[in-house]
């Protein structure tokens, strides 16, 4: 069962909805994702990009083996800057496995609008650090393009982010897979993720 990404310009509100790129409406108790960067300015906390955040009820009907959860919200975020023409990267993410804080999924059970918050990024003009966001819907669909569950054996490719999707730019025509062990999937270990550019 493969499940279909297809993005959209759109004016509607998408908080707390399914989006790529914008900002992530977190849980309070939940903080951004950071990489600690060392350069000739000193060392600093990097923010990952955002890339997108999933509401599993948008994917429940698209998913009659249950194998994602059916309520809730995904997050992932990612090293990825340096394949988007407008941002320079203080890192190099290349061809192959990740390391390891450079992809991170994060999951919480419930939504709740009354106390989920924006993390809005802004650089020191206050002007935003995050491109437009698009919104997210899913389909049926092949285990090609940008897609859920590319691969449900072991790995586990939860999610691959073909080139060309929203701007990004990876070299080679390669893809970006996010996978799991069965284990880990199975035991509901999001965290526990691996990105590879392949």
């Amino acid at each position: 069962m493969t499940i279909k990404i297809k993005l959209q310009t759109t004016e509607a509100n998408l908080f707390c909805s399914s989006k790529w790129w914008g900002d992530p409406d977190l849980p309070a108790d939940m903080e951004y994702p950071t990489v600690e960067v060392t350069d000739e300015d000193g060392t600093y906390d990097y923010p990952l990009t955002f890339v997108c955040q999933i509401d599993c009820e948008d994917l429940a009907a698209l998913d009659p083996e249950g194998l994602l959860p059916h309520s809730g919200m995904f997050y992932v975020f990612a090293g990825l800057d340096e394949y988007l023409e407008q941002f320079d990267s203080p890192f190099h993410n290349g061809p192959g496995p990740w390391p390891k804080k450079m992809v991170v999924v994060k999951y919480t059970k419930a939504i709740n609008f009354e106390t989920f918050n924006s993390a809005i990024l802004v650089d020191d003009e206050d002007q935003p650090l995050t491109q437009p966001a698009l919104k997210m819907t899913f389909e049926p669909g092949e285990e090609e393009g940008t897609c859920l569950l590319a691969d449900a054996t072991d790995p586990v490719t939860f999610l691959r982010i073909a080139s060309g999707t929203a701007g990004l730019q990876f070299p080679d025509g390669l893809s970006l897979c996010l996978r799991y062990s069965a284990a880990d999937w199975a035991a509901g270990k999001w965290k526990l993720v691996k990105g590879s550019l392949e």
